[in-house]
């Protein structure tokens, strides 16, 4: 079983409160999403793996089970092209749970008038292969998101 962590501190919310359909509706995959704390920060690995993909917005981190993470910083982050964001891995690299991944300011992200809000995603994934899905209170770096059979 993989056991996903937090890749940020802030308020579990779960994906049905995220301001995005595609998200909101897990066609992305089952998952959560966290409400982040509004403080620059690093959004670190959820797992222990590869980082298969990887943009200023998003990153993807692949387990040795093959399951896949997927990490998204704000909704529509896209269009911000990088700005605000700094990738502190490259592409291929082999991560450990708790790296960071991306730097990034939600502040920033608000300011541009884009959610801050982070889906959270297990790519691939059918929603009864998720245990104890975490959708409310508060979470640190590192607290249990949910767990992957």
């Amino acid at each position: 079983m993989t056991n996903v962590t937090s890749p940020l501190a802030g308020r579990a919310i779960g994906l049905t409160a995220v301001p995005d359909p595609v998200f909101s509706g897990a066609m992305v995959g089952p998952g959560t999403a966290i409400d982040p704390v509004r403080e620059p920060s690093e959004a670190v690995s959820p797992v222990d793996g590869i980082v298969v993909s990887l943009h200023p917005h998003a990153f993807v981190v692949v387990d040795a089970d093959g399951h896949g993470v997927l990490t998204h910083l704000g909704i529509d982050t896209v269009q911000l092209n990088g700005e605000g964001f700094e990738l502190l891995v490259n592409k291929g690299d082999t991560v450990t749970r708790g790296q960071g991944i991306v730097r990034w300011d939600p502040v920033a992200v608000e300011a541009a008038g884009k959610s801050p809000i982070c889906p959270i995603v297990a790519l691939e994934a059918t929603a009864e292969s998720l245990s104890e899905v975490r959708e409310d209170g508060d979470v640190k770096i590192g607290d249990t998101l949910f767990g992957w059979q």
